[in-house]
């Protein structure tokens, strides 16, 4: 079993928020990702506000974020989480990995649903390096049973892959035992499709994309290394999957997928 050693490691959150009358069978959830580079777009501009935009024009149930700033002082210590679920009028929980000039650095998770539950778990590490971690969260979707788990992370990026097939494999083993219980997994993998750090993924999780999609450098994308995946795959539906149109914003570009879930519910 991996154990968060991040401090705090557990957040409660549960807040009654607007939220739509319980869908009938199927239950369709829309789902950003998006590696949000602390804000600071490839115009060297730091602005929170035009993320938030990017991410309202998809109409996300949930997000979730990768490169986040919680009161650092390159970001003006402003807890951007927090800001931007503010902005967006969602709920917001954040695990940060990396302590960075007076705050800290990681991945959050939006939502627009009233309760969200979550722990922080360290990944781990092969080589000295930045810390990774990956959120583990429960979300109460109305009409869903169990709760929807969504794990959020962001994975290491340098040319050698072993960080990120030792963090592929404790992600397995992390969710092994959650058999057919709705899950979906997002972030920054810094890996391709074909990679060896996806292909021990794909034991347990299907992308939902099921064509390659280029997200990095958003000015003139390459390469996918931003994925949305799911499990298990016989219980959801992919209704959309694309890439978002902001090419300044960050310098990765967001993805939207649009899911049915056909299993289990109330």
């Amino acid at each position: 079993m991996i154990r968060s050693t991040l401090l705090p490691v557990t957040w409660i959150l549960s807040v009654v928020l607007p939220v739509a009358a319980i869908a009938s069978e199927p239950i369709q959830i829309r789902v950003v990702s998006y590696n949000i580079h602390h804000g600071e777009g490839t115009d060297r501009k730091l602005d929170l506000k035009r993320i938030a935009d990017t991410i309202a024009a998809a109409k996300p149930d949930i997000v979730v974020l990768q490169e986040v700033d919680q009161n650092t002082s390159r970001t003006g210590k402003v807890d951007q989480a927090a800001t931007l679920a503010e902005m967006l009028k969602m709920n917001s929980v954040f695990g940060g990995n990396l302590k960075l000039q007076g705050g800290q650095y990681g991945n959050a998770i939006l939502t627009r649903y009233p309760s969200i539950s979550m722990t922080n778990h360290r990944l781990p590490q092969v080589n000295p390096g930045e810390p990774r971690g990956v959120i583990e969260a429960d979300i109460r979707v109305p009409g869903m049973q169990p709760s929807l788990k969504v794990l959020a992370t962001h994975l290491d990026h340098r040319p050698h892959n072993a960080d990120r097939i030792a963090s592929c494999e404790a992600i397995n083993k992390l969710t092994k035992d959650w058999g057919d219980r709705p899950a979906l997994l997002a972030g920054d993998l810094n890996d391709v499709p074909e990679s060896k750090a996806l292909q021990i993924l794909a034991l347990h999780w299907a992308q939902a994309n099921a064509e390659p999609v280029a997200t990095i450098p958003s000015d003139d994308p390459e390469r996918q290394i931003d994925f949305i995946l799911l499990r298990p795959a016989s219980q959801w539906k992919v209704v959309e999957f694309q890439v978002l149109d902001e090419a300044v914003a960050s310098d990765h570009l967001a993805i939207l997928a649009v899911l049915e879930w056909t299993g289990s519910s109330e």
